[in-house]
Parts: C-alpha cells; structure tokens; sequence
C-alpha cells in the first residue's frame, strides 16, 4: 500500500490535513504514476525509505541520511569485518552538482557503528577527462573533498590505473551481455552500497542507482561493451606512433601503414607511423582506448538508447547478485546532465529528499515518479526543450507530464526499467515509506 508513510491509525482524511505542500506533491505522485501498488494488489512492493530536507533544532541533513538508511533496515545486513564498497560518483572538475562528501561520511560512520570496513569507489571514465586513469581520478576525487580526512575512509578507483584491473562477471538471465567486465575492486567487496545523485541524463533519461552501479562500476572496457555496439577508431592527427595499442591488442587488428609529421614539446619534428585499425578483427575490447596516453582512440558511441539502458540493467544484475546490497539515492541538484559533465546546468526541478532501499529498480522508480510530480524550475532546459516541442507540435499527451522525454526528447528511460524487471533485477512497484 502506498500511502505515503504509515499510518498511525489516522483516517485517509486526517492524513490528508496533515500533509505539506511537498507531501501532497508526492501523493500526486502516487496518483499519476501506477507503480506504486495500491492497497489489495496480489504482488508484494519493494519498499522505499524517504525523508524530505526538513531539518528542525540540532537535527542536520547527514544525521538524517542516518536516520534514513537505519530506518531502511540496513542493520539487517551483516557487516561485521566485511568489506563495503560505497559506489559513488566522485565528480567532474568543474561540475558542482556531485554529492557532497558530507553524506559519504555519513555512510562510512554507518558502515563503522555496524563492523563494517567502508571504502569509497568509482570506474574510470571512458571519454577524455579528469577522471580517465586512476591517477588523475585520485585527484579529481581530492579536489573534490573526497579524501580520507573528510570521508573517513580511503578512495579506492575500482578498475586501477588504466581501467584494465576487471573481472568478467556473468550475467544470469542476460540477453545483450553474456560477461559484464567490472572494476576489480568493487567486485572485491562483500557488501555494496550505492550512494547516488538521482538526476537527468542525455542519454539514458536518467541517472539513478542503476547507473551509478552498471555503467558505473563498469571497466573501461565495460563501459565501452555498454555505450558502444561498435568498435573504436584512431584519430591518427593525435597518434605519436607509439604501438602501445599493438602491444596490447589480442587480435592483431593495428597496422601502421600510413604516417604523419609529428612535433614534440621540444620542438622537434620527425615522421611517426600511426596506427589505423582493422575493424575486421577488433571484437571491440575497449583496452586500446586505455592504454593511449594521446587520447587519439574513442569508442563510436552508435548504442541505441534502448540498448543502452538494457545493458546498464544487465550490468546491474553483475554487480548486485550474489551478495548484500544497499540502495540510497538523493534528489537534490536535479540536472539534467550527468556528472560526467565539466560543468553543471541549472536544476530541472526543486530538491526533493533522499531515498532507501534494497530494491535498486524500486528506489530509481520512486525517485523517477518524485521528480515527474514537481514543478518545473524556470529558465531550464526543462522549460525550454518543452517550448521547442510544443512549438513544434511535437509533445503529445502520452510525454506531456515526463520531465525526462522532455528534457532529453531523444531518449527512453523507461526501457531500463522495464528490462530490469524482466531479467529480474528488482520491482518497479514500491511502498513509500516516509521518515
């Protein structure tokens, strides 16, 4: 039964004189959006934890995320000397809108009181950026205050250096993946913990804890099976001639047939062979692009978005079967871009609170639905994508209230909800339990 929260003995109508403004936009949720069961239904809702960003007297945000993830039941998990990776995004330079390390070390003081031995940890990036090897995402991370002293714990990049540290993780019930390739390190660990900001994304719709996790805790080379049905190709302007690639290359799909005039930082010009690649070979690895240190090979991002949104499911499943696994997603900063960004537009809609639960397809749904029910925030690209629709005649009754189609017109997030539930990663049906 969706309800809002419990009970407490009072009638449906005395609930209903105690709700907020906030609260009653979240049971319009429940009414727009069938998800949430309704009291009768034969199917058992995964239940999600939420608590709204009210803080009162000596009560501030971090104590309540506590408050949240206990009440949430992660007690229920044994800790005790295991090893918790807390999956988190750790931020582009240059973007604001990661979360704040404040709630990571709410987290890790969980994990702590509960005989736990947290780590924080991400995948490298498979785009050119701050993040793309392990040394320079150990940066990005401390710039961003994600360091021992204000964590409380250790930062640990899950795929290594180069992003080449992986495990082939089978995907029971997959139909698009047979053997996720994820970060070593985040396989490593006992218990998991998704700690995510629930936001918009250009290409999957949104990015929520199945994000976080499958394109997340993807490899560079998991990461590249995900965004890319294709295979990589060499931008032979940036090649050096090096032959890193055709050393590490399985396949023998690298020649270097043709050449180019390339001139150092010393100033000196010499004739270098670069690289092309036979795409007749190559099975699309993905472990070329991590040994470049030119940046000159990048993945043709050519995935539809369905297929991209069934992959980062599959790769969900890889990451959670097995062992314990915890959910939290906070609504707040709701971009409409990922993380991944340099920079960070303004917020589609207004904060919302934060979310808990074991089912990692339930929470995302319940975040989805929270955001549908808010108001646009003016001046965004939520207001000005849905302009350029209408203007067009291209907004029909069917996407008229779903502020991810309208924000990103070219995507489906829908697709990675519905795939989740069909290979079994959780339930789109949920109980919304206030805190």
């Amino acid at each position: 039964m969706i309800d809002g929260g419990v009970s407490h003995g009072r009638s449906p109508l005395e609930q209903r004189r105690l709700v907020t403004q906030r609260e009653r936009a979240l049971v319009f949720m429940l009414q727009m959006y069938p998800n949430a069961l309704q009291e009768g239904e034969a199917m058992e809702p995964s239940k999600v934890y939420f608590t709204d960003l009210r803080t009162h007297g000596h009560t501030n945000l971090p104590d309540k995320l506590k408050k949240l993830v206990y009440a949430a039941g992660i007690d229920q998990i044994d800790f005790e000397n295991k090893f918790v990776a807390i999956k988190m995004h750790l931020g582009e330079p240059g973007n604001l809108a990661y979360l704040r390390p404040n709630y990571a070390r709410a987290i890790v003081d969980v994990v702590r009181e509960l005989g736990g031995k947290p780590f924080i940890t991400d995948c490298n990036t498979l785009y050119v950026g701050g993040r793309k090897n392990g040394l320079d995402h150990l940066d990005s991370a401390y710039q961003n205050g994600f360091n021992p002293f204000q964590t409380g714990c250790h930062t640990i990049i899950a795929d290594g250096i180069k992003g080449l540290d992986e495990v082939e993780v089978p995907v029971v019930g997959g139909e698009y993946v047979e053997n996720a390739k994820i970060g070593r390190a985040l396989m490593d660990a006992d218990i998991v913990i998704s700690l995510t900001h629930f936001k918009g994304h250009e290409q999957a719709g949104f990015g929520g804890a199945m994000k976080n996790l499958g394109m997340g805790g993807g490899s560079r080379a998991g990461k590249m099976e995900q965004h890319a049905a294709g295979k990589p190709s060499v931008d032979q302007s940036l090649c050096i001639g090096c032959h890193q690639c055709e050393k590490i290359c399985a396949h023998g799909a690298f020649s270097f047939n043709e050449t180019r005039e390339y001139t150092n930082a010393a100033g000196r010009t010499r004739t270098v062979s670069v690289a092309s690649i036979d795409h007749n070979r190559c099975v699309g690895c993905g472990r070329c692009i991590a040994v470049c240190n030119q940046d000159a090979i990048s993945p043709d991002f050519d995935a539809a978005v369905q297929v991209l949104n069934y992959k980062i499911a599959e790769y969900t499943k890889a990451v959670v079967d097995g062992r314990p696994c915890f959910h939290i997603s906070l609504a707040i900063d709701v971009s409409p871009n990922c993380d991944c960004h340099d920079e960070n537009d303004t917020p589609i809609v207004g904060d919302i609170g934060m979310f808990a639960s074991f089912d990692p397809v339930a929470i995302d749904q319940a975040c989805i639905d929270a955001v549908m029910a808010q108001p646009p925030l003016p001046n965004t690209v939520l207001t000005e994508s849905r302009e350029e629709l209408e203007a067009a005649g291209e907004l029909d009754e069917a996407h008229e209230h779903d502020h991810f189609y309208i924000t990103h017109p070219d995507t489906d997030w829908k697709s990675c909800i519905e795939h989740a539930e069909k290979i079994g990663l959780g339930s789109s049906s949920y109980e919304l339990i206030r805190i």
